[in-house]
Parts: C-alpha cells; structure tokens; sequence
C-alpha cells in the first residue's frame, strides 16, 4: 500500500508512471522526494502543479546535504525559486555554504528570489540579440545556430524561464524569415551554398556542408575532446602503469587518425534521434580527416533480423555517409569470451545464479557467490559455454559497482537462441556493459560518442578496459534529440502496428529514418536539421515544424513544379482559341527558367480545385465567381464564367467558361492552376499522428498515447488528377504541386497508376499548435 502510495505521489508530481516506478526502486531517492512532496503539498495545501513537481525532483535528485531539504522545499513551494535556474543556483549556495546558519539575504540574491522577469523584458532582450545577428541570421536562415541566441539571451536575463525565451526566440525568427524579402545577394548565397550542399553530399558521399555546420556549433563542446593519444588529459579518465604502453601502442597503430563508430542494435528501425548520432560520429570523424565504423552490436539474437541490418546499412548511406568498415560485435565473440575467462583468473569476475528480478532496481541484495573461489568459476563459466545451465540459471558478473549505484553488472547470460551469424556456436552472450568498450578498444576507437544516459557506464567502461590491461578509448556523452507529436520506442512503434494506427515501421506519419525517406524528406534536409540541433549535452525535444522548415529549403530548389488537382471541378472553355490542344511550356522552376521546362496539354476541357470557384463568395475571395475572371497559369489566358451545370441535387457539375488573352484586358485578381488530358493518380495526405506534444505523458495523455491518435492523420484522394508531365516518375522522385505542397512518389506505385505522399505543405500551417 505504502508503495502505491508513493507512486500517486510522484505521478501527482508529474512524473510519468514508468519514471516513478524508476524513482521508486532508488530507496534514497524515492525517500527524498517523498519528504519533499508531503512538505510541498502542506504548505501549499492543494495538489503541486507540474512546474513545482519538476522542480521537486529535481531537488529530491541532485541535494546531497539532506539537512536543506526543508529549507528548500519551503522555497520552491512558496514560488519563491520557480525556475531551473533558480534551482541549481541554489543547489550551489547550500553545497558551497555547510555551515549554520544561511545568510538570507544573501541566499536570496544568489538565487535570484523575488526577482521577475517579465514578457516584455524577454521580447526586448531577444530582439535586441536578434538585431545583433540579423545579417547573418537572414543568409543562413533555418541553418544558423539558434542556440547562440538563446544563450546571448539568457546571460541578459539570467532568471529568466528558459522555455520562455526558447519560445520567443522561434516565434521572432519565424516572423522575421516569413515578413524579411530577402536581397538578390542573399538569395544568390543561399542558393550557391544549398547547390553545393546537395552537390557535395550526392557526389563525395559525405554530408560536407552540414558537417562544417555542426562543427561550428560543437565548437565549445569540441574544444574539450582530446587528441589521438592523449586519452589520460580527459577530466575522470582513469589511467593504470600500463595506459602510456598502451596509448603508444595504439598511436603505432592509428597513426594518430581519429576514430569513431557508430553502434546501433539491429532489433528495430533507425529514427530522427539516429540520425543526430550518425550526423556527430560520422562527422565529427570527416571534419576531423577520421574514420568511422558502422557496428551492428548484435549480442541479443532473439530481437535482431536481417531486414534491420538491411535498413540500418541503407539509411547510413541514404543520408550520404560511407562507413569506413561494417563491423559486428559477434566478430569479436572468441577474442570477448577469452577475455571474459582471463578476468575471472584475475579475480575480477565470477559466476553468479541470482535470477534476473533478484537483480532489478538500485538496492539489490550483493550476490552470495561474489567470493566465490577462482577456479570454481573458470569451471561454471565453462560449463555455460557448454550448455549446462538453462537460461536464467547462471551468469557472469564484474565485480564493480557503476554510477547510478548498480552493482556487479552481468557481462555473459545464458541463451538458447541461434545467432543469424553464428548459428548454434554459443549458447552464452555478451552484454553491452560487456561488450561495448571492449569492441571500441579492438577496432581503437579514439572516441566513442554516446548519448546522455549512457554517462552511467562511463566508469564501467574504463574499469572494464583497465582490468584487462588493454588500451581504452575515451567515453563523451552528448543530450539525444526528440520531437514533440512522436512516438520512437520500438515497442510502441510495434503496438502502434499491431493496432492498425500506422501500417508498418515506414508509414510516413512516423519518424522512423525509413518513414522519412518514403514521405520525400531529403536526407540533405535531416542533416540540416541535425546541425540546426546541434550537440548538446542536455536532451533536446524538437517541434517538427523545424524540421519541416528544412525541408522546404531544399525542396523548394530540387522539386520541379507540376500542377495537380485534388478535388476537380470540370471546366469547358466554349471558345476554346484552337481547333486542338495546344502544348504550353511550363518551367520546371518558374523563378530560374535555366533549369528547363515541361509540356501539358491545354484542351477544351480543363480541371480546376472545386474550391476555385464560388457561386457566392465571402468577402475576400479571389478565385472564379460570377463577374470575377481568372487566369489559368502559364497560359496567358483569363476565364470568365457563363454558365453553371447542376445535377439533380442541386450540386454544381462542370462550369462553362470563356476565355481571352491575358494581356487584352483587365489582370485578373487570382491565377489558378489546372490539368488538362490529365493522369489519375492517388494522393495521401499527412497530418501528426498525434494531438498533443507528448503523447507519452500520462499527466498530458491519461489515457496513453493509442488514445492520442489524430482521427485525421492520413486522407486518401482516391481519384486526383495531375498533368501528364510525371508519368514518367519513379517511387521516391519529388515534386512541388503548384499551390498545393510538395510531393513523392511512393513505392507503392505501378505502371498506370501513380501514388503521391504530401511531404509538407508549402508553408508552415498557422492553425497548426
């Protein structure tokens, strides 16, 4: 009862079910926070809004003088501290003050109590920093670091939210990119550098000009990585009699080249967050003339299959990098498992046969075997390899305890499953805790990137490398990236399947790698992304349209136009100027006509959107009414109506029209786009998934993210029409729909009959939240 208790607490505070389930296993902490909560919610008597819940645990997690908890519970409650970096001011005063009793006053003034920050002060400050970088801000665009803006922001308003900030700064950069006419020598430069761009990465196999990108934001992080061979300069690297052998060694090998790897399981598919982490290893290698391997860590036969090695090798090479050399950690299974025998010899490992919920949470109990006699190990150990034990039956185990407070975590377990490239060889696999390092130290890598919540294996990984006396890499953490209205867990990806809500890992309402490659995202725009991003060290979450903006940039420059018409709306032109079709030339890219053109046919009978004409229209409206002409673009001609067919309904048939010159009379208020003679295609067009920004979060969601889905995600056009220009294309080629959006070809086409995916509309959609 006390731990369901506890557990409303937390999830009272915010938290999400599975993150207080975490809390609750760490004794310490699940105390802390407990104390916090009760003190909280007496002083404010009613429930804690998230904000002060957030801040709560934030509290509960990082104070190591327990006697402040009080003292900074009545704070934060009393909204006194209300901001994260009020918090951490204040973690700072009470670590640097021990000592009884606590200047207030000066307390207050280190952390910035009672002082407000309003949304005027925080406009003023963004604008001004915007101001600052303006010309710069106006060539890049979506490709300069806004980060650098939110910093010169916040170190103006110190205790300023930073979510307000963040927010202000996307919401001024958005009005000045959509409201600033860009000068002809701007738009010359970011043309040039998105060419070049596109050019680099489809011919030299490298993402070049986002790489140089996302080296100049990583600047300050990169500062701090070391040189080949100089590991032991690293902050916490630990360093034996042996390591300088060691590195010299190493250096002999590498000639001091830097090495990276990129490591991913093959039990699932890559996401948007994947490629943050190709972007960092694989760049960080090239700009540094390096290389970098790609790594399948195939160590749990029983979730990998052949189809995700496939997708993980394509959707490396699709977003235009080349690994070095493909590897695999069941490469290395002999070299790992006479490793694993030579650190039990050293006393550093033993056989264990606690089960697997004996050693969930933070405070299990210490194995009883953990002094356990050397050779009577060797020999269980080999009687695992031999298959002498069920699964479950016996482990190996390191003797050491990590960061987070694991203790003694397991190197090999036992598992009757045969391996795709081993077969029936072993019985007995290696962790990653295990493996990961070891393989680094192998293949000597000089820098094995990781995200954030591997931080906790930092000092596994180095004891592991120094308990056997061979050369280890160096670990840098760096924060992952996510994006609001998405879901990426693998498992859930598999429920949302299961369900019927997506129809497999690449439907393009996800954000899957291979779901944005079939909806016609640019790998060129998810490396612009990703240097957008940057790498910081804190988790990013991302709001889509972001990446959609990225998008449009290079799209807007490499889809050819063509005219479509989702709900058509039939027009005959009863003086039609010729005796047959004409041909009309169409350019390719109407504002650089360099770049060619198409040909459509211009009959008597054309195709307009339904929602081009009006019988009565609302004020404002421009497009074909009566009394109000149209033109039909790259024809040189205007239509006027004459007459309106209905059916028996009532509903409006087809429309009779005449048409004149363009040039011999009054310019008409609209120019709309048509098909004649045209092709019938399907469209799907793609709304989120999702309808609010975490889906996952019980406290925004109660009812778990399946309950989340947006009933509008995807509408089919069963029947669309599109001009005979692209009956040629093949699945994945890209085009902009003129005044509808840009769109591919999906490869769910076949010979007459082409489907199209909505990659993104043409601008941003201001309903959108």
């Amino acid at each position: 009862m006390a731990t369901l208790d506890s557990l409303s607490l937390f999830t009272g505070l915010g938290l999400s079910e599975h993150k207080a389930r975490e809390t609750l296993k760490n004794t310490a902490l699940s105390a802390q926070l407990r104390e916090a909560a009760i003190q909280a919610q007496q002083t404010l008597g009613s429930t804690i809004d998230k904000g002060t819940g957030t801040l709560l645990y934030g509290l509960a997690s990082r104070l190591r003088d327990t006697r402040r908890l009080s003292f900074l519970v009545s704070y934060i409650a009393s909204k006194k501290i209300h901001t994260e970096s009020q918090l951490s001011a204040a973690l700072e005063y009470v670590r640097s003050h021990p000592l009884d009793p606590i200047d207030l006053v000066d307390f207050e003034q280190e952390c910035g109590v009672g002082v407000m920050v309003t949304p005027e002060q925080i406009e003023e400050a963004v604008e001004a920093t915007i101001n600052r970088h303006r010309p710069q801000l106006l060539v890049e665009r979506y490709h300069f670091n806004m980060g650098l803006l939110m910093g010169e922001a916040r170190a103006v308003l110190k205790w300023a939210d930073g979510k307000m900030i963040k927010h202000e700064v996307d919401m001024q950069v958005g009005t000045l990119m959509q409201c600033w006419g860009f000068s002809q020598v701007a738009k010359a430069r970011l043309q040039e550098t998105d060419r070049r761009t596109a050019k680099d990465v489809m011919e030299n196999g490298e993402a070049a000009g986002q790489t140089l990108s996302l080296m100049e934001q990583l600047r300050g992080e990169a500062l701090k990585f070391h040189k080949p061979g100089e590991n032991y300069k690293t902050p916490g690297y630990v360093t034996t009699p042996h390591t300088m052998d060691l590195l010299k060694q190493h250096m002999e090998i590498t000639g001091g080249q830097v090495r990276t790897r990129f490591p991913p399981e093959p039990n699932g598919i890559l996401h948007i967050g994947h490629a943050k982490a190709i972007n960092f290893n694989f760049g960080y290698a090239k700009a540094n003339n390096g290389i970098c391997f790609l790594r399948f860590d195939d160590t749990n036969p029983e979730k990998e299959e052949a189809k995700f090695f496939t997708a993980i090798y394509d959707m490396v090479t699709w977003l235009g990098y080349t690994p070095y050399k493909v590897t695999y950690a069941s490469d290395y299974f002999d070299q790992l498992y006479a490793w694993a025998v030579e650190l039990i010899r050293r006393g550093q490992a033993y056989v264990c046969h606690q089960r697997g919920e004996e050693l969930k949470g933070h405070n299990p109990l210490p194995s009883p075997w953990r002094d356990r006699p050397v050779e009577e190990s060797l020999l269980l150990f080999e009687a695992m390899r031999k298959g002498k034990f069920s699964e479950g039956e016996a482990t190996l185990r390191m003797k050491l305890v990590m960061e987070d407070g694991k203790m003694d975590p397991v190197a090999y377990r036992v598992k009757y499953t045969p391996h795709h490239r081993t077969g029936d060889s072993w019985c007995i696999y290696p962790t990653y805790d295990y493996t990961h390092c070891l393989c680094d130290s192998i293949e000597h890598v000089t820098h094995s990137l990781c995200t954030k919540e591997f931080q906790a294996r930092r000092s596994s990984y180095f004891w592991l490398c120094n308990a056997l006396d061979v050369y280890c890499p160096v670990q840098w953490e760096y924060g992952r990236l996510n994006l609001h209205y998405a879901v990426v867990s693998k498992r859930k990806i598999l429920q949302l399947v299961a369900a019927g809500a997506v129809r497999d890992w690449d439907d393009p309402r996800l954000f899957t790698l291979t779901a944005l490659r079939r909806r016609g995202f640019p790998p060129e725009a998810i490396n612009n992304f990703c240097a957008r991003v940057g790498v910081t060290v804190a988790q990013t979450t991302m709001e889509p349209h972001l990446l959609e903006a990225c998008v449009r940039d290079i799209l807007n420059d490499t889809a050819p136009r063509a005219m479509a018409v989702l709900e058509s709306l039939q027009v005959l032109i009863t003086n039609f100027p010729a005796a047959k079709s004409l041909d009309i030339q169409v350019p390719n890219f109407p504002a650089d006509e360099t770049k060619g053109f198409h040909q459509v046919p211009f009959a008597p009978i054309v195709f307009i959107e339904r929602t081009d004409f009006k019988e009565e229209p609302e004020p404002g409206f421009k497009r074909l009414a009566w009394g109000q002409p149209v033109g039909l673009r790259h024809t040189g001609y205007v239509i006027e109506l004459q007459h309106v067919v209905k059916g028996s309904s009532g509903c409006v048939e087809s429309l009779e029209v005449t048409c004149r010159r363009a040039d011999a009379g009054e310019k008409p208020k609209a120019f709309i786009h048509w098909v004649s003679q045209p092709l019938t295609c399907e469209i799907r067009l793609y709304e989120r998934l999702f309808q609010h920004k975490n889906p996952e979060d019980p406290v925004e969601v109660p009812g778990g993210f399946l309950s989340d889905l947006n009933p509008a995600s995807l509408q089919v056009v069963e029947a669309a029409l599109v001009d005979r220009s692209v009956a040629l294309a093949q699945p994945f080629d890209k085009f902009q729909f003129e005044r509808l959006g840009y769109f591919s070809v999906d490869p769910d086409s076949h010979q007459g009959q082409l489907v199209f995916n909505r990659t993104v509309t043409l601008k941003e959609d201001p309903g959108k939240v």
